[in-house]
């Protein structure tokens, strides 16, 4: 029995469904991601501040499977 196709009617073979979800797995890619790091002044604590950036952001990066580091900018 075959049902007219009416507005917003939607019919999809499971095969044709299989083909599309693997093709949008294959297309997943981990979002690049920048970091921003910066510090005010030459002085000492200053630069541990620059070092502490950056770790933080390697590693909250690392934790996110979906993500990728694409480059640390910084300002000193």
């Amino acid at each position: 029995m075959t049902r007219p196709a009416g507005k917003g009617d939607f019919f999809m073979s499971v095969s044709k469904y299989e083909i599309l979800n693997q093709e949008r797995k294959i297309q997943h890619k981990k979002k690049k991601v920048a970091v921003y790091c910066r510090v005010s002044t030459d002085s000492e604590d200053q630069a541990d501040s620059f070092e502490s950036q950056q770790r933080y952001f390697r590693q909250y990066i690392e934790h996110n499977s979906d993500w990728e580091l694409y480059e640390i900018f910084a300002e000193m």
